[in-house]
């Protein structure tokens, strides 16, 4: 939702016109309007054949993290990195957690290296049903997960999800834009598909 705002409106004046009118449109924000897919954190420096694991690219994001939350779009806002939360007996660990200012809610964070697992989701949906039962405030919407990782099937994660009431997103994520070839290669793909 756009909204243009001109001295004919008045609301310069009425600062409870203003506020309800963005507070609607905080409101109508879908979550997935937010969430890329793919994500690109060329910025890491990090070639995508060099061998690392979860924590060496969490390491890695949290050091650039204005680069990162550039990556993400606006409005996310940096809360905990290895949120740990008490899952019965059991510690977890939430990789990174944000607040978004927008659609008013927390947005946790799974990062994998490697491809799309259901178990990972699995994970994912325990540590946002936690958040949903004892991390939400008054005013907040319901929390959003979003697991990352390097590649994903759309039909296995289309079965996946279905039937899970959280609001849950994968989303791939490279640490390096494409080579003109495979860009071109893609591209023709895509055109030939089109007709």
């Amino acid at each position: 939702m756009q909204v243009s705002i001109t001295s004919g409106q008045g609301f310069q004046k009425n600062k409870k016109k203003l506020a309800a009118l963005v507070r609607k449109g905080a409101e109508s924000a879908e979550p997935k309007l937010a969430i890329r897919d793919p994500y690109v954190f060329e910025f890491l420096g990090i070639k995508s054949k060099e061998v690392m694991g979860e924590s060496d690219l969490e390491d890695a994001l949290h050091d650039k993290l204005h680069d990162f939350l550039l990556e993400l779009g606006p409005g996310f806002c940096f809360e905990a990195r290895q949120k740990r939360i008490l899952l019965g007996k059991k510690p977890g660990y939430v990789d990174l957690v944000f607040y978004h200012r927008v659609l008013k809610c927390h947005v946790l964070i799974e990062l994998k290296v490697d491809e799309f697992k259901h178990e990972y989701l699995g994970q994912l949906n325990t540590y946002v049903s936690w958040y949903r039962k004892n991390m939400m405030s008054e005013g907040d919407n319901l929390p959003v997960g979003i697991l990352l990782c390097t590649q994903k099937d759309h039909t296995l994660v289309e079965y996946a999800l279905a039937g899970m009431d959280n609001r849950l997103f994968v989303s791939k994520y490279q640490l390096e834009l494409p080579k003109k070839n495979e860009m071109e290669r893609f591209l023709e793909e895509q055109m030939k598909e089109i007709g």
